[in-house]
């Protein structure tokens, strides 16, 4: 409350000085940094899709475009030439070039990012000339430009006179509260928590769509506040807004309810490789999570229904993989979920030698998806009726995620978004064994491992036959459904509202796109 408190104040001294083309938006969390390597979540890359920009992006209809690349060719199957932009500059009037792309590539491949995963398949970046460069594969790779659509490009010499050649992932550098990029907006000031300011970038190479001149992001955790910002005037867009505000905003005047289905699937996550559990009450050395049985006996406990209906109000689909079936690579063969089975789920812990349950500790973040504190405590109130006790732990996302690379859970809330809507995608970061030097399973946070997952996934990533491919995605999505590797439970809806006077496109990565945005 304090700090909508502090930004209200400065939104109400500027309402009435303010042209019709400032907008004000808000969500529930802030993201965390503004260099687009530092951290792979979609706050972080959504947000900063507005002021960098990658050699291609996403159309409104999420198709890949061409962006700082004006083309692109399979360099047959060795790789892929990328044909970049001419007389494309900087926020700072710095030129684009070929050493940028290769500087952005070192820096987002190393150690230190986080997106280091998107590389995995590359053996070696040449640069050609000024304006063209090669990104060279270990096999064919038909998915390479899909897959870096949310790379985004560096200045490498802004990088080096700010010390900034190596992104902080856990702590703080130049690029971590500022930005020099080539999209549409740049960066006017931030106050990391309070409030970001966005602005038309006038050299942009491209046409803008928006008429905004002032772009004003303010992060309000609490729902009732931030319903009362947007009804009151102070803001002229939220997102997400209160499943149960809903009906009442569609039926109010002045206000647009825009509403959607994402590709983020929600789903829990385990301890797998923990010899044994952190936050159990009990006295042993053991992980019961190790056991296949177990995580099906959580699985068979919670009822998703129940969750969709009740929590999520009916607008979440139920979900049996780690992909929606608008993704490609979803296994329609495998559609049908475990049913909700209780007693089953008693007898199956009893089978692997928990009669008398047990309790561990459930990692929840209570700012990043929608109702994600709620579903939690819906979900420990139904493993508790099979003896299990989850010791709910929960926190903004600014402290969660650096609490899961430290491995501080039994058990963990996780959505995932395929950033290039391929089923590949969370095989590669959410399934494979996690290996820094390949560059794989950075987001896998429980250490899940299956030999022939790793083996699959190189397959499917070179694979251009759609009928042979799919039959190995199939494969993966079979083994991770039999061990249980996560428990999938639903899509999460989009559901955003604004002023009337508010045109807007939302995509279903839930990335908001201010370029597209117009106060009428």
């Amino acid at each position: 409350m304090h700090l909508f408190t502090k930004t209200a104040m400065a939104l109400c001294l500027t309402a009435g000085v303010a042209s019709a083309e400032t907008f004000r938006w808000a969500g529930t969390t802030d993201p965390q940094t503004m260099d687009p390597h530092a951290v792979n979540s979609a706050v972080v890359l959504g947000f900063l899709n507005n002021v960098y920009e990658g050699l291609v992006r996403r159309n409104k209809e999420m198709k890949i475009e061409p962006a700082l690349a004006e083309s692109w060719e399979a360099l047959g199957g060795d790789g892929w030439r990328f044909k970049l932009r001419q007389g494309v500059t900087y926020h700072d009037g710095s030129e684009f070039t070929a050493a940028d792309v290769m500087a952005s590539y070192e820096r987002a491949s190393s150690e230190a990012a986080d997106v280091r995963s998107w590389f995995s398949p590359v053996s070696e970046v040449i640069v050609q000339d000024d304006y063209t460069i090669d990104f060279m594969t270990n096999a064919p790779n038909p998915l390479f430009p899909d897959s870096i659509a949310n790379f985004m490009i560096m200045d490498s010499g802004w990088l080096e006179t700010n010390d900034a050649a190596v992104p902080a992932k856990d702590a703080e550098n130049f690029a971590t509260r500022n930005a020099n990029g080539t999209g549409a907006f740049m960066l006017a000031s931030r106050d990391p928590g309070v409030r970001t300011t966005l602005t038309p970038y006038a050299g942009w190479w491209d046409d803008l769509e928006s008429n905004i001149t002032e772009a004003v992001y303010t992060p309000i955790g609490e729902a009732s506040t931030g319903m009362a910002a947007l009804l009151s005037g102070e803001i002229d867009m939220i997102e997400p807004i209160p499943l149960q505000n809903v009906p009442q905003m569609k039926e109010r005047s002045g206000f647009t309810v825009h509403e959607g289905v994402e590709a983020r699937v929600i789903m829990f996550g385990f301890a797998h490789q923990a010899d044994a559990l952190k936050y159990s009450d009990e006295t042993t050395d053991k992980n019961p999570f190790q056991d296949p049985k177990v995580r099906q006996a959580i699985y068979q406990a919670i009822d998703v229904d129940a969750l969709t209906s009740r929590i999520m109000r009916g607008t979440a689909e139920p979900v049996s993989q780690l992909v929606s079936k608008e993704m490609k690579g979803y296994s329609t063969g495998l559609a049908d979920r475990l049913p909700f089975d209780p007693e089953g789920a008693k007898a199956m812990l009893a089978e692997a030698g928990y009669p008398n349950g047990f309790s561990f500790g459930m990692m929840c973040p209570n700012d990043r998806y929608i109702n994600d504190e709620a579903i939690c405590r819906a979900a420990a109130s139904m493993l508790a009726k099979i003896g299990v006790t989850a010791k709910l732990n929960t926190m903004p996302v600014r402290t969660y995620w650096p609490e899961l690379r430290e491995d501080n859970f039994d058990m963990y809330l996780l959505g995932w978004s395929p950033g290039t809507f391929d089923a590949e995608h969370p095989l590669r970061f959410l399934s494979s064994t996690p290996n820094a030097e390949k560059k794989l399973g950075s987001w896998n946070f429980g250490d899940y491992s299956n030999a022939r997952i790793d083996e699959l996934l190189p397959m499917i990533q070179t694979e251009l036959d759609d009928a042979k491919r799919q039959m190995m995605i199939d494969e993966a999505h079979k083994i991770q459904q039999d061990e249980v590797a996560y428990v999938p439970m639903y899509v999460q809806p989009l559901i955003w509202a604004t002023k009337d006077n508010i045109s807007l496109t939302q995509r279903t990565d839930n990335f908001f796109i201010l370029r597209w945005v117009t106060v009428n």
